[in-house]
């Protein structure tokens, strides 16, 4: 199931996908002024709200990704880079969601601001402000980058199959889609344009300010609430976590480490070598000392998983949330349960490395 729909005061987009069989749903950009529409189409076609995605962080509407948290329990998803506050989930490029069968992609397409997303549904691709009909969105606010969408735009949609349907997140002449073919050879700010020519054209448009901007950023950094939702939000979200600590308190060792790695990412000894090899990753060792001192791997540093909350702020290499970070133990238990309490304090690249030293070792 499919369905575009449009608010004219703000000329924004919104998508529904669904699928048939699950009946699980997720709406792309929605609006806040649509929030009762959104409602009875689900409740119509008895469609339950899975995810609420995020192109970015909007200047021109207010998003109604948190209200429909709050009406169906939806996951606001937003980029790691959006700056955004109250989200349920930090989308990384290449992230992919499922609905029923369905898959969406998130794809990377920073240049109107960082945080700006794509998504990949079959052949249809919603741009949000990325990549418009005839056009793109503009980059002198919010981090606006030109020669990066420029990039974005080339490298990583232009190269998509022609035939690609191209939904925009939105359009001032009441055009409703296009194509990768028609935008790479037509769209006259990117048809035959260098980068460097691209950039020019963009740091000429002198565009008025948009007019609802010093409403609807402040309002979307937290996924659409005023005030008093945001603390409704927060209080939701705490009483979450205390029962989520409940239910653990009565599990065993084994069962916070199995719960654990189903939400975190982990890696073999070959891929860990290669990224370690590459550089620009963190390595952290969540032994013992006296297990350290036995033997570890190198350039690793020690953070017992005991006192991991107490002492992470001391690291100076964790000070960057986005960077990439390598957990171990000695068997995978300890770093799957390390890598969960990274991801909890904000840390939005966190691996663990299956099997552990012994692993490594072997």
């Amino acid at each position: 199931m499919f369905k575009q729909l449009f608010d004219p005061t703000t000329w924004t987009y919104t998508y529904l996908i669904a699928d048939d069989t699950t009946k699980e749903a997720a709406f792309i950009d929605p609006v806040n002024t649509h929030l009762e529409l959104y409602l009875d189409l689900l409740k119509q076609n008895g469609l339950k709200l899975i995810y609420s995605f995020e192109t970015h962080v909007h200047a021109d509407h207010i998003t109604a990704s948190g209200l429909l948290r709050q009406h169906t329990g939806a996951k606001t998803c937003v980029s790691q880079f959006g700056g955004a506050q109250l989200v349920d989930v930090e989308i990384r490029d290449g992230d992919t969601f499922m609905l029923g069968d369905e898959q969406i992609k998130a794809i990377s397409t920073a240049g109107h601001t960082p945080g700006c997303t794509s998504f990949l549904w079959r052949d249809r691709l919603f741009t949000g402000d990325s990549l418009l009909i005839g056009g793109c969105g503009r980059t002198d606010f919010q981090g606006g980058d030109s020669g990066a969408l420029y990039d974005a735009i080339t490298q990583r949609l232009f190269t998509l199959p022609d035939d690609t349907l191209v939904y925009p997140g939105h359009d001032y002449q009441q055009r409703w889609i296009s194509n990768i073919m028609q935008e790479r050879t037509t769209n006259p700010r990117l048809a035959n344009k260098t980068r460097e020519q691209f950039v020019e054209i963009m740091n000429n448009l002198n565009l008025p300010k948009p007019r609802l901007i010093d409403q609807a950023v402040p309002a979307n950094r937290y996924c659409g609430l005023d005030e008093e939702e945001r603390t409704k939000a927060v209080l939701l979200r705490d009483n979450e976590s205390a029962v989520f600590c409940m239910m653990q308190s009565s599990m065993t060792g084994q069962d916070l480490v199995s719960s654990a790695k189903q939400n975190i990412t982990e890696i073999n000894a070959d891929m860990a070598r290669k990224l370690l090899a590459e550089g620009n990753i963190t390595l952290i060792d969540t032994r013992e000392e006296s297990e350290f001192s036995a033997g570890c791997i190198d350039n690793a540093i020690l953070l017992p998983r005991g006192v991991i909350e107490f002492k992470i702020g001391a690291l100076s290499e964790l000070t960057d949330k986005t960077k990439a970070v390598l957990i171990y133990c000695r068997t995978g238990g300890r770093s799957a349960l390390a890598a969960q309490t990274l991801q909890i304090l904000g840390y939005t690249n966190v691996l663990s490395l299956a099997g552990g030293f012994e692993g490594w070792n072997k």
